[in-house]
């Protein structure tokens, strides 16, 4: 019943909008089901998927809200706003206020200076990026000279990565030998004006090369797990341990550019952050992290060869003043590919896109087919392969799984 009280007023309300005249109506209807392909092929998401884009435009004023509904098979219901959102243009400058993803950087499937847009990782990096990326509130001012823009974001209210419940075949509980408990009440940033964010960035856009220089005083999305330890007084050993999960401020310096040499587009991104709380297993460390800046950076190369699309990049993190008690490695390397390519007169693609681990010899492998049945219906056939037994991608070794999705978009 709740379903049908949500979802009956949606459609009215979307039908008479669209009726307006000065309005514009778009957006998509979607069936998505996943089995895995490990055990008894269970169902690893089985999702219907409302997505819809009102806008309008009066003069040099611009309004958007982009709603969504995800309906599950076991009728858990969400409802929720992607953007909301103002434009105001002027001469040389425009403001936009409300709730938006913001994207930066030049780097396909990886967050290196794309840091402005909190992630929804319920889903690990399976979803669509539109969809990871989630929306915050915020006041953003370009301001225009010649082929450069000047870009200044204030963010007055935190928001987290969402994690996955503990429920989830993507939930990852963190490794202990002895048993341990979680207490999550350092884990939420106050609302009040010295939490706040503020991001900056620089960009060019010429014919020899489009780069962009970033900087940012903001929140790690991801937080800390702190630990406090409890001693057994009978034996004066520790029996467990309190886990306390907290964000910590990020200063980040950073920037992007890709450009063209002969058939060939080449891409760079990088950003070197301080104050990131890391894991360590020092025994001196009351909490269990320390804290160290870190590099993340990476090189791209795409080409193209008739209706052949082809992309590689090649990821690195390092962590300045490397110790051997860090969970994570000093250098963590990745590779992703991509290669895409279009049959039948452009209504048939087929893609395959991979993340490939260096350190663990682990691996995403995502094949995926599309086929334009007719103008606006979408028929899509895919799979998601884990390679390896640890790391980022092979710890979900089970989660192998297939998929289909139909969509239709208006």
């Amino acid at each position: 019943m709740l379903v049908k009280k949500i979802i009956i007023p949606l459609i009215f309300l979307s039908v008479t909008i669209g009726k307006a005249q000065d309005l514009s109506l778009s957006g998509y209807a979607r069936t998505y089901l996943g089995a895995l392909t490990t055990g008894e092929s269970e169902y690893s998401v089985i999702q219907n998927t409302f997505d819809l884009n009102i806008e309008h435009s009066r003069g040099d004023v611009y309004f958007k809200v982009n709603p969504f509904l995800y309906h599950y098979s076991d009728e858990k219901l969400e409802l929720g706003i992607r953007q909301a959102y103002l434009d105001l243009y002027f001469d040389s400058f425009d403001i936009r206020i409300g709730k938006q993803q913001i994207i930066w950087g030049k780097a396909d499937g990886v967050f290196i200076t794309d840091i402005v847009s909190p992630k929804d990782m319920r889903e690990f990096l399976l979803p669509d990026f539109n969809e990871i990326r989630v929306g915050v509130t915020a006041l953003r001012f370009n301001y225009y000279l010649d082929n450069s823009t000047f870009e200044l974001v204030w963010i007055p209210v935190f928001t987290s990565t969402q994690m996955p419940d503990h429920s989830s075949i993507w939930s990852l509980q963190p490794e202990y030998l002895l048993p341990y408990s979680v207490d999550y009440s350092n884990t939420d940033v106050k609302d009040k004006l010295g939490n706040s964010e503020i991001f900056a960035k620089y960009s060019l856009l010429s014919s020899a090369i489009d780069f962009e220089l970033m900087a940012a005083y903001s929140w790690d999305d991801d937080p800390a797990f702190h630990s406090e330890k409890i001693i057994n007084q009978n034996v004066g050993i520790v029996d467990s341990v309190v886990l306390k999960p907290e964000h910590h401020r990020l200063t980040t310096l950073g920037g992007s550019f890709s450009t063209t040499l002969g058939p060939l587009v080449l891409r760079g991104e990088g950003a070197y952050y301080t104050g990131k709380n890391f894991q360590s297993i020092n025994p001196a460390l009351d909490e269990g992290v320390v804290e160290k800046d870190y590099i993340h950076y990476l090189v791209g190369i795409d080409y193209t060869i008739g209706d052949l699309k082809l992309s590689s990049q090649f990821i690195q993190q390092a962590v300045m003043d490397y110790d051997d008690y860090l969970i994570n490695d000093e250098f963590e390397n990745t590779i992703t590919f991509l290669a895409t390519m279009d049959f039948l007169r452009e209504t048939v693609n087929v893609e395959l896109f991979s993340y490939i681990g260096l350190n663990d010899r682990d691996a995403l492998i995502r094949p995926k087919v599309t086929y334009d049945f007719v103008d606006g219906f979408q028929i899509m056939l895919g799979a998601n392969l884990f390679i390896g037994n640890e790391g980022q991608f092979g710890r979900y070794d089970k989660n192998d799984m297939v998929y289909t999705k139909l969509k239709y978009s208006f």
